[in-house]
């Protein structure tokens, strides 16, 4: 048969040969590969595994405290759980959906911290096949990609989206669920919209319908999904054509119906937002402008909107906190750069508009989806976060799977060499490769509490935040020397700081220095005299300094502001013990118990002011009790007792 070769198939000791087409593996492999039914698959499989190392992964003290391992609240799928769930904004964000899921984490996995990494990386995973399934739409809109070239410009998307190193702080900080559970609904909710605009008669209203409801999904996940309204209006003008790129362009009948379609987007765009300002601001997140005024935030957004970039195309020195200068001006080489940059890219995009609208597409839809995180209301220490690419990288990720499409395409008709089109795919996949490398090793720093901050102060060695927390860590494992090196170079770092003499302050108290604890406590109260902790310890100190009466004023405040805390009823109960007043000693330390049964320091004060009391059969009763929580605390003190009795 004339243009058919054969192939050599081994059979026992001889070589039999079978007259067969060459190329009839090969395209069954690329029928699989290629499988619309595969790929998605694949892709949600690739994305599993390049993140694994997460499960290996425990909490850190990085919100994961007060998040997850110390709070009880969360723990469990009953109404009193939901109710908290719906009504609680701690730690500024409203996300009821995402405690939906920690609660059920508690239900299936206790605190064992790999099965929460397991769920996270599980819902991550699940982004990957819906963004190909938007991708794909996409590319079919804006180019005539054929099959093959379509499908793989969306694969190479996804894949630089899903693989890339800027992804590792949402799928291995257990907080950040809120990231992977609202870009999964936020992406669920476009492609929607995008079959319903491919649609008509009852099935649009009705995919309409299920879009704005995953929008519902989305936003009690995470609000800063908030911008979808926008950029649903960005797509219609580009790629979908549904809407011109000038305003009179936007007018009419058919766009009226496009503009109207929107309205519930917008209300609950609108609605997100008032909901996520609320929850910042009754936490005092909000940064405010007697800080960092009007004239900082230019300078703020434009370091953001070219860091981003930067960090797609260079992911290194990936750190899991840029700290905030205490001074922004958009004269320092720092803002100057980017500011710089920026401008000229925006120039470029708005000059080719008509010959790239994508570009300008991509480049408005950066801006829109860095809207509230890009400083204009800033909260928080940070200028700029790894997470917060996490929606804004959608974009990028189209413009290099449309390179990928580009390059595959123009192989297929013979205009770039097959030399060049195998080098540029090798040299993609070697792209890949190392994006999927760095991902897994960027994961891992999120092991444990000391890895992480040592990560950071590697990657920004002037991070004063950064430096505190690990200062912070290393005094909870009693390394209280190492803890007070990195508390005075924070001092050195940013004098203005005065949050971190109240670490040096308890530093001091558990070495026993109590006047250099008071010290730095008192001078910390006096820029922040609501921090129940830094009260509770102020009381602390001063009653270890045989100053019970002094120690009353932060306690009783300590109370008055927060009046379930625990160790504020303890110290108070030993101050009145102190004071001779056993009748208000006893009602505090029953206080506490009623509060948390299981602190050993309460059962103590029982334990003394019974004794001293003369009262030794419920002296007794108290120190058996504490025996079943702390034995060792127990076995110190229980001689002393039995001498007495």
């Amino acid at each position: 048969m004339p243009g058919i070769e054969g192939v050599e198939v081994a059979v026992g000791p001889s070589t039999r040969r079978i007259e067969a087409p060459p190329n009839v593996v090969r395209d069954w492999l690329r029928s699989c590969l290629l499988s619309p039914r595969i790929i998605p698959v694949a892709l949600a499989l690739v994305t599993f595994l390049v993140f694994l190392p997460a499960l290996w992964s425990g909490f850190v003290e990085w919100d994961d405290q007060v998040n997850l391992y110390k709070n009880p609240e969360y723990r469990g799928l009953t109404w009193p759980q939901i109710r908290w769930m719906f009504s609680t904004v701690l730690l500024g964000h409203w996300i009821p959906l995402t405690w939906l899921t920690f609660g059920l984490d508690y239900v299936l996995w206790e605190m064992n911290p790999a099965g929460y990494h397991l769920t996270s990386l599980v819902i991550f995973a699940a982004n990957a096949p819906v963004f190909y399934f938007v991708a794909l739409r996409l590319f079919r809109q804006a180019t005539g990609f054929a099959a093959g070239p379509l499908r793989l410009a969306a694969i190479a998307a996804t894949l630089f989206f899903a693989i890339h190193p800027l992804r590792a702080e949402s799928v291995g900080w257990a907080t950040e669920r809120r990231d992977v559970l609202s870009g999964l609904f936020y992406l669920l909710t476009i492609l929607m919209y995008l079959k319903a605009c491919d649609a008509n008669g009852k099935r649009r209203g009705w995919l309409l319908a299920g879009s704005v409801g995953l929008y519902v999904l989305a936003l009690v996940s995470k609000a800063s999904v908030m911008v979808l309204p926008l950029a649903l209006v960005v797509l219609d003008i580009y790629p979908l054509r549904r809407l011109g790129w000038r305003w009179r362009e936007r007018t009419g009948a058919p766009t009226r119906a496009v503009w109207l379609e929107k309205i519930p987007f917008f209300v609950l765009g609108v609605a997100g937002g008032a909901v996520t300002y609320y929850a910042q601001n009754s936490n005092t997140f909000i940064t405010p402008l007697e800080k960092y005024p009007l004239s900082a935030r230019p300078a703020m957004v434009f370091y953001s909107l070219w860091f981003y970039l930067e960090k797609t195309l260079m992911p290194q020195g990936l750190s899991p906190l840029y700290e905030l200068p205490a001074r922004v001006s958009l004269l320092d080489r720092q803002f100057l750069v980017p500011a710089m940059a920026v401008t000229a890219i925006t120039a470029a995009v708005v000059a080719l508009r008509k010959r790239w609208p994508a570009g300008l597409a991509i480049w408005a839809y950066y801006a829109i989806a860095l809207g509230p995180v890009i400083g204009i209301v800033h909260s928080g220490y940070q200028l700029t976060n790894d997470r917060y690419s996490y929606l804004p990288g959608l974009g990028f990720a189209l413009v290099i799977g449309a390179a990928a499409g580009v390059v595959a395409r123009a192989g297929a008709a013979g205009t770039l060499r097959p030399l060049l089109v195998r080098t540029l795919a090798g040299l993609g996949l070697v792209w890949a490769c190392g994006l999927a490398y760095l991902s897994a090793h960027q994961v891992q720093i999120w092991r444990d509490t000391e890895s992480l901050w040592r990560y950071a102060i590697e990657s920004e060695p002037t991070c004063a935040i950064c430096r505190g927390n690990l200062g912070v860590y290393l005094a909870s494992e009693g390394n209280l020397g190492l803890a007070r090196a990195e508390f005075e170079r924070v001092v050195a770092l940013r004098p203005d700081d005065v949050k971190v003499y109240r670490n040096i302050g308890y530093t001091d108290a558990l070495s026993g220095d109590f006047p250099r604890a008071i010290e730095h406590l008192e001078l910390y109260l006096t820029r922040y005299p609501s921090d129940v902790e830094a009260l509770n310890n102020l009381g602390a100190a001063l009653l270890s300094s045989k100053r019970p009466r002094e120690a009353l004023e932060p306690l009783q405040r300590a109370i008055q502001i927060k009046p379930l805390h625990v160790l504020a009823y303890v110290n108070m109960g030993f101050v009145y013990a102190d004071l001779g007043e056993p009748a208000e000693a006893l009602r505090c330390f029953r206080r506490a118990i009623i509060l948390q049964y299981d602190t050993p320091q309460a059962w103590v004060g029982l334990a003394r002011v019974h004794r001293e009391s003369g009262q030794p059969g419920p002296a007794r009763t108290a120190w058996g009790i504490l025996g079943q929580f702390d034995g060792k605390l127990a076995g110190s003190i229980g001689p002393a007792f039995l001498q007495t009795w």
